[in-house]
């Protein structure tokens, strides 16, 4: 099994000194090295030089340290004797790329599995693919596959494949040289030899593969035999060695009779977790699950045995001779080889042949969901890039509100040749609006980095993003033609669209016609924007809406009488993303969407004669209601759209509206400053119909200084805030004030005036006791006494 290299890390003219037990570190390690005696080549020094390893390395003083330069455009092979094995150095600065590749490259260190696996694959791959011209190299070394084995008990993962193996000189060349891939050289040559064809899809090539095996081992043998060679070599290397060993299988009992087999003898840090054959078979299920050869790992599996009842018990009747002995089942538990990679991959298949269950059902265990999908789409892209996906829309929105806005939703599993790369992306695939939506996509050409777990920015990504984003629209669009299906996706994905109003202007135009909302003609069923431009009148030219923080609060809204009474829908914006989105659309259809609770407002059908005269006839008191407002608004206007509440407050054409305001106010980061900038001036619009207004009209004219009248518009001022939506700034003030004018309107009434006669009663009774009293107690004078013939008495 040759291990898949693509690039070289580190230019050919770049060399050092490979490391060595010889060398030891004394102050920094990086720069100063202090050199023993028996690094010394047998040659010696010359003129402040010497050779090793077939380098010329100058050596001179810095400080108290001895600096070694090297002159060497690449690195020579060493071969000593060693045993019965030959030792040989890598062709690379192995001490310094075995530190990347084991700290940098990889992030995770269950990565090696999923490398050793994708190189196995690739054996079995370009064995098969040989095999076709070259059938004898199959001969009768058994099935196409890969097997896993852990072995707790030695610390030891093995993993074995029955692929096209390699020479001597092959392990030389593949596994010697870091950065070299034996396949890349093989394509090469498919590409040169036209006999052979262009197809070389088979064929993939990912960076140092091979050698994140190191991430968790502390040593490494590779035993192969190659079909093309009758000798079985074993490669073994160290994870701090700079040489590496290769010699020939004399054991008979380990020989094989074609393929890799690659034992990784694990650090002490990592032998409980890879050894452990649920986690294996875990992490082969997570990645190679969609491998195109059978997967074996080896599991500890259980079964029910009929076995013979033991001798009877004191007590107990002992069965006659030649009866048959009772039988019980007992459960035994032994180790054999188990299939891991059952699931086929649904995306290789052509669509026609697979039925709807079987797409639920993929999506059910690949995204560990218990709910169908609402839509699916299966669809494969040729072109600048080709590659195969399945898209789902799952059934049920995320439980978490985080997951909104989240793109990193590991919601798109990524493959390249059916071998899982990664689903941690932070939108380079799908936009974060449409992070919701589920899927696979394998391509064989993605522009990944050499560790393979980072997709890297680049056109081709920008293509697949494009291709998938267009056919995510088209199967949601393909189901709002079910208005069932469609209330249950807009139920569970309607902020996810709105948001995409927000972030991407360049699909405005397939977003657009997704969009649900409730009007004051569908109160109770949500429309679409078509549906409302085809109930729209003729001499309509606007798309005409109110934000509100609830449908209730919408449809008593004081700003809709005008409207509801020409019989102009108006769309109710009730979620706090609503008005966000709709600004960002700006039109559809050449309509212009408005904002009913703003000022200018315009119905197209207005009287401007009688308009002209009531700004005329009411100018006055607009000027004596400003004058008492003073700043608290712009200006007070005569109003076209109020039919029954005597005045409205509005925003300013390019200020907050209420709704807005109300939103940001609720910010946690909110700036206050921003606010007052941003909310601008209301303005008052008076109904010219209502009896208050007419009052007020008739105060400003025969009593413009009256503190009632002046009461009453500070009042009517503060009522008209909250019934447009805004927020009084002295909610106890105006509590006051309402207080007061009930205490007028209500006194005297009910129980109130009953009390008061009362006590009237009370106080009368009082006054004719103590007056008899006094009567009775009064002393006659005989002066004062008259006598019946007094004349003055008449």
């Amino acid at each position: 099994m040759a291990p898949v290299l693509s690039r070289t890390l580190t230019p050919s003219s770049v060399a050092s000194v490979p490391y060595s037990p010889l060398f030891s570190s004394k102050f920094n390690t990086q720069n100063r090295l202090s050199l023993r005696s028996g690094f010394l080549h047998q040659n010696g020094l010359k003129n402040g030089s010497f050779l090793c390893s077939g380098l010329k390395l100058d050596v001179g003083k810095r400080g108290s340290g001895v600096v070694v330069r090297c002159e060497a455009s690449a690195v020579a092979e060493k071969e000593t004797s060693e045993g019965s094995g030959e030792m040989f150095e890598y062709q690379a600065e192995v001490s310094r790329l075995m530190n990347l590749i084991v700290h940098s490259l990889y992030s995770h260190k269950e990565i090696f599995l999923r490398e050793l696996v994708s190189n196995a694959s690739d054996a079995l791959d370009k064995l098969r693919f040989l095999s076709v011209t070259d059938p004898s190299l199959l001969g009768d070394a058994g099935e196409l596959e890969i097997r896993i084995k852990p072995d707790p008990e030695k610390g030891t993962i093995t993993i074995s494949d029955t692929g096209i193996g390699m020479t001597r000189e092959e392990l030389i060349d593949c596994l010697g040289t870091i950065a070299q891939s034996g396949t890349s050289k093989f394509l090469n040559a498919l590409k040169e030899n036209k006999d052979l064809g262009s197809d070389n899809s088979l064929i993939g090539q990912f960076g140092v593969g091979f050698y994140s095996a190191f991430l968790v081992a502390e040593k490494v043998t590779v035993s192969t035999k190659s079909p093309k060679s009758d000798k079985q070599y074993i490669w073994e290397a160290s994870a701090d060695s700079s040489s590496y060993v290769i010699k020939e299988e004399t054991d008979p009992e380990k020989q094989i009779r074609r393929g890799t087999e690659i034992t990784l003898y694990l650090k002490d840090d990592d032998k409980y977790e890879f050894t452990e054959p649920s986690r294996v078979q875990g992490l082969v299920k997570n990645y190679s699950q969609f491998v195109s050869f059978p997967i074996y790992t080896w599991q500890e599996k259980s079964r029910t045995v009929e076995v013979e009842e033991e001798e009877a018990k004191e007590g107990e009747e002992t069965p006659p001779e030649g009866e048959k002995k009772k039988k019980k089942t007992k459960t035994e538990k032994y180790w054999d080889w188990e299939l891991a990679n059952e699931t086929k991959p649904i995306w290789m298949r052509n669509p026609k042949e697979v039925e709807k269950d079987q797409y639920n059902e993929f999506y059910k265990k690949t995204f560990n969901e218990f709910l169908d999908p609402l839509a699916y789409t299966h669809f494969t892209t040729e072109g600048e890039v080709e590659f195969r996906s399945v898209i789902y829309i799952p059934g049920m929105a995320p439980m978490n509100n985080e997951d909104v806005v989240n793109p990193k939703t590991k919601n798109i599993r990524l493959y390249v040749k059916r071998v899982f790369i990664s689903d941690d992306f932070d939108g380079e695939l799908f936009p974060r609006y449409l992070s919701f939506v589920k899927g696979v996509v394998d391509s064989n050409d993605l522009p990944l980095n050499v560790s393979r777990e980072i997709l890297q920015e680049s056109r081709i990504v920008r293509i697949m993003r494009k291709r998938l984003v267009r056919k995510t629209f088209d199967m949601i669009q393909e189901l709002a033609e079910s208005k069932e299906d469609y209330k249950k996706f807009w139920e569970n994905f309607g902020k996810f669209v709105k948001l995409g109003c927000i972030e991407d202007t360049g699909n405005h135009k397939r977003i657009t016609p997704l969009l649900r909302f409730f009007s004051s003609k569908s109160e109770d069923e949500l429309i679409s924007l078509d549906e409302y431009v085809d109930n729209m009148d003729e001499k309509q030219n606007a798309i005409y809406y109110i934000a509100t923080d609830s449908l209730k609060s919408a449809k008593s809204a004081p700003f809709l009488e005008k409207l509801v009474q020409k019989n102009i829908e108006v769309l109710y914006l009730v979620e706090p993303i609503d008005e966000v989105a709709i600004q960002n659309l700006q039109t559809y259809k050449e309509k212009k969407f408005v904002d009913v609770s703003k000022e200018d407002l315009e119905l197209g059908d207005t009287d401007e004669v009688k308009e002209r005269e009531n700004k005329q006839e009411y100018i006055l008191l607009c000027d004596w209601m400003k004058q008492q407002l003073g700043d608290k608004v712009a200006k007070v206007q005569v109003s076209n759209r109020l039919s029954s509440s005597p005045c409205v407050l509005v925003s300013g054409k390019f200020g907050w509206s209420a709704n807005m305001e109300r939103l940001m106010k609720a910010q946690t980061l909110g700036d206050t400053s921003t606010l007052e900038f941003m909310r601008g001036r209301r303005i008052m619009e008076v109904n010219p119909d209502h009896p208050i207004i007419k009052d007020l009209h008739a105060a400003c004219k025969n009593a413009p200084e009256s503190s009632e009248a002046k009461r009453a518009v500070d009042l009517l001022y503060e009522t008209a805030l909250i019934a447009s939506g805004f927020t009084p700034d002295s909610p106890a003030e105006l509590g006051g004030k309402i207080y007061e004018m009930m205490a007028v309107a209500l006194g005297g009434k009910w129980g109130r005036v009953e009390e008061t006669e009362a006590v009237a009663d009370e106080s009368t009774e009082s006054n004719s006791d103590s007056t008899s009293e006094s009567a009775e107690t009064e002393v006659v004078e005989p002066s004062e006494v008259r006598t019946e013939t007094d004349p003055w008495s008449s």
